[in-house]
C-alpha cells in the first residue's frame, strides 16, 4: 500500500480476510498517476470474492486500463469489520492499485447489479468523504457514474449521481472519458460538461430532467431541459466479434466466488420470459463467432493459469453452434486439461450428446429452472417448457450418472393460486420417482431433489411490471405451504425471504422521492442489506415512515397500462406497446414464440443488429 501503510498494516491483522484489502494481483494495472489523465476508481458495492467473480467489470476494467492516458482502479466495499477499523483510524476508502483515496479519483464508476445494494453505493462514497447528492459535488471533478442492469430505472439514486450509462458499457464509458478529458484541459465546467455528455447515446443525466407528479403520488411527467433528449436510448454493441473483450485479468490472491475463467459466448436472450428483466434490456440477442470464443478462451487460460472456463451467458444453451463449438474448445482444452461449464442449461436443450462434451459438470449437482410449478403458470410466464420435457432431461441425467438435481421455482406470480404453488411440490416429487423407475440409474446412490423458490419481483422493462407483488403476508402463506406439505424426504424445500424481496420491488420500481429514504438509510449506518446479518426490516420501515412514504405504493400496487412510470423517459428498444400485448397474453396464458422461431416485432429491431436483422 502506498497510502497509510503503518495504519494498513495494522488493521489487516485484525479483519478476516486480508487478502480483500491489499491489491498486488498479478495482472492488476499500475500506471503513474502523474502520466495519466483521467482516473477512474471502478467501485463494485459488494464484497471482493463477489465483485472479483464479475465478468462486467473485468471487461470494462481492461478496456479503459488500454488506454495510455487512462487508469481504472479498483474498489470493493469493505466487509464491516474492515469498516469499523478504518472508521477508528479515519483512514478513507482506497483503491486497489495505487492505493490512493477514492476522492483523489476524476470519475467514481459504480455498477448496479441489485436495488439491495444502493446503501452500500452510499455507503462507499460516505466512507470516501465524498458528498452523497449531485448538487453538492459542483467541480468538475469526481463525476460519480453508475451502469449495470438497475440502471434502467435509476431513479431512486437520481439525486446522487451526475450520469447513468444505459445498456453496453464498452464503448459509451471511453467516449465519456475522453469527452471529460477535453474539457478538463479547456477549462470548462461540470454543467457544461454534463450538457455535452447527454447528448451522447446511452448517457442519462438525471439533474438535467424534472420530474412532476400527480396528487394520487403518480408520474405525471419527466421533463427535459438545457437541450437534453426527451428519451434516452440505452447503447447497443451490435458485432460481438468485433467488441472490446480482455486477454487477461487480475488473479484473485483469495478464492472468490467464480474462481474460473468467465467467457460471454453471446449477449441477449431469445426466449421473452415474462418476468425476466435481462431478457428484454439486452436485447438483441448477439452471438460471438466459434473462432473468437476459441481465441479469448485460449488467451485467457495462458495469462491466468485457471483450469476451467464457464462459458457466459443468459442462456448458453441457445447458442446457435454450441456442439460445434464444444467440439471446437476440445481440440486443446482436453489435452491441457482445461474443464468446460455451461452455467445456463435450458430443459428442453438437454442432450447426453451436449453433457459427453461437458466435462465438469459432475463436480456439482445439476441446476435447471422450470420457474413455475404448474403448465398453466408457465405458459402464463412464457416458459415455454413442458412438465414432459423436465422428466425427459432428469431421466437423461440420471442414465448419465447424477443423482442432485436442484430445480428453481418463483412464488407470487401473476395469477397463481395456492394449487400453483403446490404443484412445485408435486413436480419435484415426479422427478424422484422418475428416479427410483430409471432401470439406468447409479446404483448405490441416493437421490436428492431441491426445490428453491424465490419471490417473485416486478421488474421495469418487462411485461409484468404492471403487476403488483404479492403481499408478505401472502408469500409468507404460500412459503409455509411449500414447507409443510413436501411430499418426500428425498425433496428438500427452500425459499428466499419475502422481507428482502419486498424491499427490492420498491427500489425497482421506485422513483425520485426514494433518494430521501436512502440518505437516511446510510446516516443511520445501513448497508450489506443483501446479507440476513446486517438487513433489518423494521428500521427500513421506520424509515419509510419517517420520510412520510408507504413502501406498499411502489411494491404492491398493480398499476394501469395508461399510468407513467418513473422511468419512461429511458429506451430499451422494446416497445411498451409489445410489452402490453405480453403482459394481456399472459392474463389469457398465451405464450409467445422464441425470437428464432418467429420475430414478435418487440422494437429491438431498431438496434439494425444482432437476431432482429440476421432473420430478415
Amino acid at each position: 500500500m502506498k497510502m497509510y501503510p503503518k495504519e494498513i498494516e495494522k488493521i489487516l491483522q485484525k479483519v478476516q480476510k486480508p487478502g480483500r484489502y491489499v491489491g498486488g494481483e498479478t495482472h492488476s494495472v499500475v500506471k503513474n498517476k502523474d502520466e495519466v489523465d483521467v482516473r477512474f476508481a471502478f467501485c463494485f458495492p459488494d464484497i471482493y470474492e463477489i465483485g472479483m467473480s464479475h465478468l462486467g467489470i473485468k471487461i470494462l476494467y481492461g478496456a479503459m486500463n488500454q488506454v495510455p492516458y487512462f487508469w481504472c482502479e479498483r474498489v470493493f466495499a469493505p466487509w464491516v469489520d474492515m469498516e469499523q477499523e478504518m472508521l477508528k483510524r479515519n483512514i478513507p476508502l482506497y483503491a486497489l492499485e495505487s492505493g490512493s483515496p477514492v476522492k483523489d479519483f476524476d470519475f467514481i464508476g459504480f455498477t448496479l447489479q441489485y436495488e439491495l445494494s444502493y446503501t452500500n453505493i452510499l455507503n462507499m462514497l460516505k466512507l470516501s468523504g465524498i458528498p452523497l447528492r449531485s448538487k453538492d459535488r459542483p467541480d468538475l471533478f469526481n463525476i460519480v457514474v453508475a451502469g449495470g442492469p438497475c440502471a434502467c430505472n435509476p431513479e431512486p439514486l437520481a439525486d446522487f449521481f451526475d450520469i447513468f450509462f444505459l445498456g453496453d458499457g464498452e464503448e459509451v464509458d471511453i467516449e465519456v472519458m475522453e469527452l471529460y478529458r477535453q474539457c478538463k484541459k479547456t477549462g470548462a465546467s461540470k454543467d457544461e460538461f454534463l450538457m455535452r455528455a447527454a447528448q451522447i447515446e446511452g448517457v442519462y443525466v438525471p439533474s438535467l430532467y424534472d420530474v412532476e407528479y400527480n396528487p394520487d403520488g403518480t408520474v405525471t411527467s419527466c421533463i427535459p431541459k438545457e437541450g437534453a433528449p426527451a428519451k434516452v436510448r440505452k447503447r447497443n454493441v451490435n458485432d460481438m466479434d468485433s467488441a472490446y473483450f480482455p486477454e487477461t485479468f487480475p488473479v484473485p490472491l483469495i478464492e472468490v466466488i467464480h474462481d474460473r475463467v468467465s467467457v460471454e459466448v453471446l449477449r441477449g436472450c431469445i426466449r421473452g420470459c415474462r418476468f425476466c428483466q435481462a431478457g428484454f434490456l439486452y436485447r438483441p440477442f448477439r452471438e460471438k463467432s466459434i473462432e473468437t470464443i476459441d481465441r479469448q478462451c485460449q488467451a485467457l487460460c495462458a495469462s491466468t493459469g485457471y483450469d476451467e472456463i464457464s462459458l457466459s451467458s443468459l442462456s448458453t444453451s441457445d447458442y446457435s453452434s454450441l456442439n460445434e463449438l464444444l467440439d471446437y474448445l476440445h481440440r486443446w482444452t482436453e489435452k491441457e486439461k482445461v474443464s468446460l461449464s455451461l452455467p445456463s442449461l435450458r430443459v428442453d436443450n438437454f442432450s447426453p450428446e451436449l453433457m459427453e462434451r461437458v466435462n465438469s459438470v459432475r463436480k456439482s449437482g445439476l441446476t435447471f429452472a422450470p420457474e413455475a410449478g404448474s403448465q398453466r403458470m408457465r405458459d402464463v410466464i412464457n416458459k415455454n417448457v413442458t412438465e414432459e420435457e423436465l422428466l425427459r432431461t432428469v431421466n437423461v441425467a440420471f442414465t448419465e450418472g447424477w443423482t442432485r438435481i436442484k430445480l428453481y421455482f418463483m412464488i407470487g406470480l401473476p395469477t397463481e393460486t395456492i394449487d400453483d404453488v403446490l404443484a412445485i411440490l408435486d413436480l419435484g416429487k415426479k422427478v424422484v420417482d422418475a428416479f427410483f423407475a430409471n432401470k439406468e440409474k447409479p446404483r448405490g446412490k441416493p437421490v436428492e431433489v431441491s426445490l428453491s423458490a424465490a419471490a417473485f419481483v416486478p421488474k421495469p422493462f418487462t411485461p409484468f411490471q404492471w403487476f403488483g407483488q404479492d403481499t408478505m403476508e401472502l408469500l409468507h402463506e404460500k412459503q409455509h405451504e411449500l414447507k409443510a406439505n413436501n411430499p418426500s424426504r428425498r425433496v428438500s424445500v427452500s425459499y428466499h425471504g419475502a422481507e428482502t424481496s419486498f424491499l427490492e420491488a420498491v427500489f425497482a420500481r421506485g422513483d425520485r422521492r426514494l433518494c430521501a429514504v436512502l440518505e437516511k438509510a446510510v446516516e443511520q449506518g445501513f448497508h450489506f442489506d443483501s446479507w440476513d446479518d446486517c438487513f433489518d426490516f423494521n428500521r427500513w420501515m421506520e424509515l419509510f415512515k419517517l420520510c412520510g412514504l408507504d413502501p406498499a405504493f411502489y411494491a404492491n400496487r398493480t398499476r394501469g397500462f395508461d399510468e407513467i412510470f418513473p422511468w419512461d423517459h429511458l429506451d430499451y428498444g422494446v416497445r411498451k406497446e409489445f410489452l402490453i400485448e405480453e403482459c394481456k397474453r399472459a392474463y389469457e396464458g398465451l405464450t409467445t414464440p422464441n425470437c428464432r422461431e418467429k420475430c414478435s416485432n418487440c422494437g429491438a429491431a431498431c438496434f439494425k443488429g444482432g437476431i432482429c436483422i440476421e432473420n430478415r
